[in-house]
């Protein structure tokens, strides 16, 4: 992968932390792939996993999405958090982390629970209810996609504070 500078030094966010807790609290991610050459872009609910530095997501069995990440694993994806358009300014309020990584696909049924209380965790305001009744065996039934990220970036305008 071609690493380039940040043109704009001054909304470059180079604290790794901040983009990390970033990442674990946006709401969804847009992931761009191709495949023969041809893109795709998809937008999806995540989990990331500051430990594993892995973002989770499920999906369908079957899908132009799992084509793709079938066909090439590796991925860029975007978590933006949008504060508004500021009106008569001519600017937006934004801060968003970029990341790249290669996506596998979770085979065991603890790991894949492992993924969806990530998941659960930041996206629901009752995360234990919503995972403590998962029954381990409706797991082998479920796509579960692990992105491991080997790079990340991020940017944001000079109002925010992360």
């Amino acid at each position: 992968m071609i690493k380039y500078h940040m043109r704009r030094k001054d909304k470059e966010i180079t604290d790794g932390a901040a983009l990390r807790r970033l990442l674990g609290e946006t709401e969804y991610v847009t992931l761009a792939m191709a495949k023969d050459n041809q893109p795709y872009l998809v937008s999806l609910s995540h989990g990331y996993d500051g430990e594993r530095n892995c973002v989770y997501f499920h999906c369908a069995r079957e899908g132009k999405k799992l084509d793709y990440l079938r066909a090439n694993d590796a991925v860029w994806g975007q978590a933006l958090r949008d504060y508004g358009y500021k009106q008569e300014e001519c600017s937006h309020v934004y801060a968003t982390v970029q990341f790249y990584g290669r996506v596998r696909f979770l085979e065991g049924r603890e790991e894949k629970l492992h993924a969806f209380r990530v998941m659960a965790g930041q996206l629901d305001e009752d995360p234990e209810s919503r995972t403590s009744d998962i029954k381990l065996e409706s797991l082998d039934n479920t796509i579960v996609g692990r992105i491991d990220i080997e790079h990340m970036t991020g940017k944001k305008s000079k109002e925010v504070e992360l």
